[in-house]
């Protein structure tokens, strides 16, 4: 499975903003959380999924909205589950703490963990990309989307929403031609073309370091990769 950790960057001298992103992130992705998102320590929030896509989507929304440090931990989870996140335990927790720590002092505040057991691992079993490898591709999309501008993210919201840069222009007010200049200068393309990849190389990655994802692919109970960014 998959434990997002998500503490509030300069919380002591910022406004609390945990419940709001905790309300955020339940409405958003509520439907396919195993438990609510909830709030632990202090400002800290945890969310867990056993849907890569998800995972995916909750990183790249704590990382859009800037203000937080992101800790992705993959691996087991103790069933049956509580009835709240900060209940719960595993190696996915605990990979997400070490995650979430070294988000603090990493560029663009990400981090992968991943708990996979050596004494079950195997060459067979083992993922085609390491947490080492995967955590820097993941963190190039939130490095570019991050360097967006405020009207770089109006016109891809919009366009995504109306469905045609045309209509976006109409409701802008603006030409066309601006839309599209303001997605080029977004590279708003990467993300469609990047989530797909990533997507798999996590969905890989929690098959390696959760048995029960084993079971659930053979079962044909994995998620899929679409999502709201």
């Amino acid at each position: 499975m998959f434990v997002i950790t998500a503490d509030q960057v300069g919380s002591r001298t910022d406004i609390d903003r945990s419940a709001a992103m905790q309300a955020e992130l339940q409405r958003r992705f509520g439907d396919r959380l195993r438990l609510p998102v909830d709030q632990t320590a202090g400002d800290e929030l945890q969310a867990l999924t056993e849907h890569a896509d998800v995972a995916l989507d909750l990183v790249l929304a704590l990382g859009r909205d800037g203000h937080w440090s992101t800790g992705l931990g993959v691996g087991e989870v103790r069933t049956p589950l509580p009835d709240a996140v900060r209940k719960a335990a595993g190696g996915a927790f605990i990979a997400a703490r070490e995650a979430v720590d070294a988000a603090k002092r990493a560029e663009g505040r990400f981090a992968l963990r991943a708990a996979i057991d050596p004494a079950t691992a195997t060459d067979a079993s083992a993922p085609a990309l390491g947490p080492a490898e995967l955590e820097p591709l993941v963190r190039l999309l939130l490095l570019v989307r991050d360097r967006r501008s405020p009207q770089g993210w109006e016109a891809i919201d919009l366009v995504r929403e109306v469905g045609s840069q045309k209509r976006a222009a109409e409701t802008l007010g603006i030409s066309d031609a601006a839309v599209s200049q303001r997605l080029k200068a977004a590279v708003w393309s990467i993300d469609d073309d990047a989530r797909p990849g990533l997507v798999r190389l996590l969905a890989d990655l929690d098959l390696a370091a959760d048995p029960a994802a084993a079971r659930r692919a053979r079962t044909g109970l994995t998620g899929g990769d679409g999502g709201d960014r």
